[in-house]
Parts: structure tokens; C-alpha cells; sequence
């Protein structure tokens, strides 16, 4: 009976257990599910939190059904993800150093506080008055102070899934999550990963993930999507079926590439520079102009290396003036790469016109210990993970088969985002946001099997 609540209310952008409790108190719809009971929103909220590994189960028993109706192609699934708040506070993340400050600060109100209320004479009213509100203040900032103290006590520092492991912002409200930028600005969530399959946009797979980088998630998508298959007796190894995989420019890596080419996986995720080398987008930039080009902001904007002509097989290098760079050195090659280093002359940078627009820091040309405009390019000798993606999606077929993947997974989020309203996790914890956002999942696959199954 609660499941049957919940998806509805869910289907209906009703999220809140509070609200779901109203709905079964005065919606005829509600009362009908409810066979006339009143669950306490309690009740509500803990089903929801507490069996995520029932709501997986019954993803399961829906995906099933919808390959039982034939609404499963299998040849092409699409990866993307959905960025969403959840019920954790953004001003409570920080790093370790940065919480440190934070709780330092409040001490010091707290003393501030404490001096104050002992300077004042309670038998004045004005005074009094004063008095009960430094108490009340001492007390709320006593309670976050420690907070603060007790996490940074038993916490230990959180690190990134990037190449250098940096350290990133820890939550003190929900550690497991992850401040993310979005389009519409910063915010304190995770990320809703759904795999999704051409025929009829049925969501296959779907994992959430407390950060923003999407390149770690890739081989954990890809194996939740080949155990999804092989527990529902749909096929053994889906993968090795040569289905098609697409994901956008945020999946791409060395790593993932090495892997995909490893295990033979039918895959075509671009890199980020893959429009640049499309002859159908080479006259975008000039007909409409870099992006973000107002917005931008940071260092001062210069000449691009692109600009130079750079032979990397002769190492050699010619500014947009004419001028020739003289060659400074290579790094020692890492994974098939190495970068090419140069440098342009003082006397040509000196007395160039175009000093200005082509260095950051036109007078270091103007001494002897100065140096001329430097350039670096980054060389790969062809064989590498990455070359071998860059061929698959520069092909014909490959830019063909990419063509499908935003109208394949975008709807979906469109239709949960926007029509269903349910753009924001309401819960705590990534198990217990990983089970409803496969609820939100859930509500989209059975309006799917609703609409387009056998049996309507």
C-alpha cells in the first residue's frame, strides 16, 4: 500500500512525506490507494529511507516487465547524468582547513557573547532584555561550534577521484554529498547517473553519486547495467552483445577509454576538443563568437597556442607574426604522450606589434632576464585509448550513432525534471538517496510501460 502511495505521489512531483500524509487525508485519489487509512508521515519517510534494497528489487520486476512487452531494443543505451540538491546544507561544507576557520570564528563570537552578557546589569529592563537574547545566542552558536568540533574530531578529509587526489569539500550535514556547479549555480547534492535504452527510453540502470566528475562512475554504470541483465535473465553479458554505449564529453578518459578497448565494449564517448575537429562546426566560432566570451573571467585573454603553426614532427614553431620559436625541450613520454616546449626569441618579442595581444606580461621581453612568449603542445604517438576513441567518433558511423545520445537521455530527465517535478533529493546519505532516485526512475519507467506497453 505504501508503494502504491508513494509512486503515485511521486508521479504527481509529491515528494514531501508531510504533504503525501495530507494528500491521503483529503485526495480521493489517495484515500482509494490507501484503502481510507492515514499513514503517519513518519511511516512515509522511513519507507522511503529505510529499503533501498526492495526499491531495487522492484526496479528489477519493472524492467522485466517492460522487456516482457517489448519495450527494451537493446541496441543502444545512452549515459548521462542529473545533478540535484539533497537535504543537506551548502553553507556546512568546507575543507578541513576552511572548517577549522569557521569553528575559530564562532569561539570567538561565543567569548564575545559571553563577555558582553557579563558586563550587563540585569536589574535594568533595557539590560535584561539584552541579556536573554546573548543567552539564546551563546547557546545556538555553543551548538554549532560543536558540531563543527565533533566532525572534525571523528571525520577524516575527503578526496577527489581526480589524477592528483586533492582534497575537496567535506559536509558536515551530509558527508556523502558533494557541492556540484550547475547552469543554474552552485549547489549541495548529488549526481543522478541513469542509463537509458533507445526503443522506447526505458531507463536500464541508474546509480547516484556524491560528486560532480562523472569519469569514475563510468565502469560502475557499466557493470550495474551488465549485472541488471544477467540477475533479470535477460541476457548473460549484455555488453558482449556489441550494444551500442554513448555518453557526453564528461565520461571521457584515458582510463575509461583503456578500459572500454580492453573489454571490447561497442562504446563512442567523445573527448572535449571532438567538435573542433568536425568540419560541419568549423565556422561556428567565427559566426557566433567563443562562448562564455563576456562572462569570462580570471587571466588576461591572449593569443592561444592554436593560433601558432606547430610541426611537431621537426619540432618547429611559427608566432603569428612570422617570427620562429626556438625549441626548449620535451618532457619524457607518460602514457604515449609528451609535451614540446617553446619559446620565442627577445629580440623578436621585444619589438613585435603584437606583444600586447600575444603575452600576458608584455614587459618581461623589455630585460635580458625576461623571457619571450612560451607555447607548449601536447603530442601523443597514435596509439593510446584516446586515439583510438577519437577515430570511432570522428568516423562517419561514429558521428551518426553519437547523434542519438541526447535524444535518448535528455527527455528522460526532462520528463522527471521538469514534468514530474522531482528535482531534488529529500533525503540524507547516498544509500538512502541512491534508493530514491531509483523511485524517481521507477515513476518514469512505469508511465513508459503505461503508455506503450502490450497491455494498456
Amino acid at each position: 500500500m505504501l508503494l502504491k502511495i508513494i509512486l503515485f505521489a511521486y508521479a504527481k512531483g509529491i515528494t514531501s512525506s508531510r504533504e503525501i500524509q495530507w494528500q491521503c487525508e483529503n485526495n480521493i485519489i489517495f484515500k482509494a490507494l490507501s484503502c481510507d487509512t492515514v499513514p503517519h508521515f513518519t511511516s512515509i519517510a522511513s519507507f522511503v529511507s529505510g529499503y533501498p534494497d526492495a526499491i531495487e528489487s522492484v526496479f528489477e520486476q519493472v524492467l522485466l516487465v517492460c522487456d516482457q512487452q517489448g519495450l527494451l531494443g537493446n541496441e543502444l543505451f545512452a549515459i548521462d547524468g542529473c545533478k540535484m540538491p539533497s537535504d543537506a546544507s551548502k553553507e556546512h561544507s568546507g575543507t578541513f582547513k576552511e572548517l577549522e576557520q569557521k569553528r575559530d570564528k564562532i569561539q570567538k563570537k561565543i567569548r564575545h557573547c559571553i563577555e558582553e552578557h557579563k558586563r550587563l546589569d540585569g536589574r535594568k529592563p533595557k539590560e535584561r532584555d539584552r541579556k536573554k537574547q546573548l543567552a539564546q545566542a551563546t547557546e545556538t552558536l555553543q551548538k554549532h561550534f560543536d558540531k563543527i568540533d565533533q566532525f572534525l574530531k571523528t571525520a577524516t578529509p575527503r578526496k577527489g577521484q581526480g589524477k592528483n587526489q586533492k582534497e575537496v569539500k567535506s559536509n558536515i550535514t551530509d558527508n556523502e554529498s558533494a557541492k556540484m556547479t550547475t547552469s543554474k549555480g552552485t549547489i549541495q547534492g548529488y549526481n543522478g547517473i541513469a542509463a537509458v535504452d533507445k526503443e522506447h527510453q526505458i531507463i536500464v540502470e541508474a546509480q547516484a553519486f556524491g560528486s560532480g566528475q562523472e569519469q569514475h562512475t563510468l565502469k560502475s554504470i557499466l557493470d550495474g547495467i551488465r549485472k541488471r541483465y544477467r540477475d533479470t535473465g535477460i541476457h548473460d553479458d549484455i555488453l558482449k552483445s556489441q550494444v551500442i554505449i554513448t555518453a557526453d564529453t564528461g565520461f571521457s578518459s584515458e582510463e575509461n577509454n583503456d578500459y572500454l578497448r580492453k573489454e571490447n565494449i561497442n562504446a563512442y564517448i567523445p573527448d572535449n576538443k571532438f567538435r573542433s575537429r568536425d568540419k560541419a562546426f568549423s565556422k561556428q566560432k567565427k559566426k557566433y563568437g567563443k562562448r562564455n566570451q563576456y562572462n569570462a573571467k580570471g587571466q588576461k585573454k591572449i593569443i592561444p597556442a592554436s593560433e601558432f603553426q606547430i610541426d611537431a614532427k621537426n619540432k618547429i614553431c611559427i608566432c603569428p607574426a612570422g617570427k620562429s620559436l626556438w625549441f626548449v625541450g620535451e618532457s619524457r613520454p607518460v602514457k604515449g604522450k609528451r609535451k614540446l616546449v617553446f619559446e620565442g626569441n627577445l629580440t623578436d618579442c621585444r619589438s613585435c606589434q603584437l606583444k600586447d595581444q600575444c603575452m600576458r606580461n608584455p614587459s618581461a621581453a623589455d630585460t635580458r632576464e625576461g623571457h619571450g612568449r612560451q607555447v607548449s603542445i601536447t603530442v601523443t604517438n597514435g596509439h593510446t585509448a584516446t586515439d583510438w576513441m577519437k577515430r570511432r567518433i570522428d568516423s562517419q558511423e561514429g558521428k551518426l550513432i553519437y547523434g542519438h545520445r541526447m535524444s535518448v537521455v535528455e527527455p528522460v530527465f526532462g520528463n522527471t525534471g521538469t514534468n514530474k517535478g522531482l528535482n531534488r533529493f529529500t533525503l540524507r546519505g547516498l544509500d538512502k538517496v541512491q534508493g530514491q532516485w531509483r523511485m524517481f526512475c521507477l515513476v518514469h519507467n512505469i508511465e513508459k510501460l503505461m503508455n506503450y506497453g502490450a497491455i494498456h
